[in-house]
């Protein structure tokens, strides 16, 4: 790896980028330590285990796609789109890729596909991998590399920009990476959008974060406390069922009047709410077909005014003459 390009190249990556990143990581993250919580706990029955040492296994690393537009030598990345990774074979899922693509260029028609990005601290050797399999679609690709490792010292973003450089190491051409350096732009929806979740606070005076993790424990302590539950009296049933455990009627019916109130959709409440939402969307939805209906007839009949109006200009001077 060298220490600095030679391309000339200008790169601005723009804030999304950086919070489409963050947020495809912290997912990832947290599905992966939810098995592992689980597999300690059962583990030879021993509740007491450390969750430390399960969860001290390496993190995830995540892997996506970077689009925008290069205008001359200035590359501005504006958005990006996750990808499937087979840590096998050390490869995309390119069938995944063409489909986004081609979802993305319906939406986006004028951004393409500048390179990939990954979280880590460094660059890894099969990254070179990836990085040449998406040469096809971009014969220059970027690497953006987020390090999700939080170091308060530090004051520049984690975020690091590679490009690829054929270079000639004893005797034989390589592409190696090379750090790029760049610059943050925004636009004035990303800037009010990114000051609004900066200066985001609670009113009672705490952080927004805290306030945001609490919340989130609050529910996942509940969600754990219904399925630990509903398993016990799954276990219990099932014991009831093969007798090795006395039925209880009273029990019987406690559990069919709990399930009875499960299909609260049915009510004749829900539907009328569900019937009042569901033609205020379509509503919604007529409403904005019919504003594009109308706004494309008028440029059609504009269109028509003009060159109806440039034939008629065009016959008179014939005439005239």
């Amino acid at each position: 790896m060298a220490s600095s390009s030679s391309s000339g190249l200008t790169f601005k990556l723009h804030p999304l980028v950086i919070l489409n990143i963050s947020d495809h990581y912290t997912r990832v993250k947290s599905q992966s330590q939810l098995p592992l919580l689980s597999s300690a706990h059962a583990s030879n029955g021993d509740d007491s285990a450390p969750a430390s040492s399960v969860l001290a296994s390496a993190p995830p690393r995540v892997f996506g796609c970077v689009i925008g537009v290069q205008r001359g030598r200035t590359v501005e990345i504006f958005n990006s789109f996750e990808l499937l990774y087979d840590p096998s074979t050390h490869s995309l899922d390119r069938t995944f890729l063409e489909k986004k693509q081609e979802l993305y260029k319906k939406v986006f028609p004028n951004f393409y596909i500048l390179g990939w990005y990954s979280t880590g601290s460094d660059a890894h050797e099969s990254d070179m991998h990836i990085h040449k399999a998406l040469m096809d679609i971009n014969e220059s690709p970027v690497y953006v590399l987020l390090n999700p490792s939080i170091n308060h010292a530090q004051k520049d973003l984690p975020v690091t920009i590679y490009e690829s450089e054929l270079h000639v190491i004893d005797g034989i051409p390589q592409l190696i990476f090379v750090q790029a350096s760049y610059t943050i732009e925004t636009v004035e929806a990303e800037r009010i959008s990114v000051d609004h979740v900066a200066h985001l606070k609670p009113s009672d005076g705490g952080s927004a974060a805290t306030q945001l993790a609490a919340h989130l424990t609050g529910i996942h302590s509940a969600i754990k406390m219904l399925n630990s539950r509903i398993r016990v009296l799954h276990q219990h049933l099932l014991g009831m069922q093969k007798g090795d455990i006395p039925c209880e009627n009273s029990l019987l019916r406690q559990v069919s009047s709990l399930l009875r109130r499960l299909p609260a959709i049915e009510s004749e409440k829900f539907q009328d709410d569900f019937l009042m939402e569901y033609s205020d969307t379509l509503l919604v939805t007529y409403l904005a077909m019919l504003t594009n209906c109308s706004s494309t007839t008028n440029e059609l009949v504009e269109k028509f005014n003009t060159a109806y109006d440039r034939h008629s200009r065009r016959g008179g001077r014939t005439a005239f003459i």
